[in-house]
């Protein structure tokens, strides 16, 4: 049995201890916004927060996790900043294809959790394991800052 505390609601389920948390999240416990990209975490697309860290759902399994809180971009708006990341993301039209945004918002999240004011090399170290195919890079960032109350003007060299 895996007892899992999921966007602040307890789960429970019979599961293999090996099952990636990334299928357990989205078949066993019907939350199907965190996705599947690469499988070996390096897309960044699966990046949920355990314990307030994110983490790469695809190679975490789900035993793993057992008795941990686990945050899922369904439950975004109610950590620090995820809210005001959402409005930004929209505000900006981040999105293109959407596919990578899950994983993006979630580290964009810790981010600014842990740093409330980042700077553009923040923003870069934070994000740099999260791939997006659409190259919506520079709304990310405008976003990342938006959010953060910081001016939104790009001024890395062209």
């Amino acid at each position: 049995m895996v007892t899992l505390t999921i966007n602040g609601k307890p789960h429970e389920a019979e599961l293999p201890a090996e099952m990636p948390l990334l299928w357990a999240l989205r078949d066993e416990f019907r939350l199907p916004g965190t996705k599947y990209g690469c499988g070996v975490a390096q897309c960044g697309a699966c990046t949920v927060h355990i314990n307030g860290a994110p983490t790469r759902a695809c190679i975490t399994p789900v035993g793993a996790a057992q008795g941990a809180r686990v945050t899922t971009i369904e439950g975004l708006a109610d950590l620090p900043h995820g809210a005001a990341l959402q409005a930004a993301w929209l505000k900006l039209d981040v999105m293109q294809c959407g596919y990578c945004q899950a994983g993006q918002l979630m580290s964009a999240a810790a981010l600014l959790k842990a740093t409330p004011r980042p700077t553009d090399a923040d923003i870069d170290a934070a994000m740099s394991g999260n791939v997006c195919r659409c190259a919506t890079y520079t709304r990310i960032r405008a976003a990342i800052k938006l959010a953060a109350g910081l001016d939104t003007t790009d001024r890395r060299p062209a």
